[in-house]
């Protein structure tokens, strides 16, 4: 597996989505908020990521 986690960044909030392989979405999308509480989901979100792939996620941010 080659787990990948792609964050769409905007004002206030981050789209996540994960993908466990190539053409293997994991999960549906979500929203995140930049606070703590939405950053200690994010870091919930990779640690499951991780479990499931048996890896560490790479994090994909979107070219600006």
């Amino acid at each position: 597996m080659n787990p990948v986690v792609g964050l769409d960044i905007s004002k206030g909030e981050s789209q996540v989505q994960a993908f466990l392989d190539k053409g293997k979405p994991y999960q549906k999308s979500f929203k995140i908020t930049h606070t703590v509480e939405g950053l200690n989901l994010l870091v919930a979100f990779l640690e499951d990521v991780k479990k499931e792939s048996g890896q560490k996620p790479s994090v994909v941010l979107e070219a600006t």
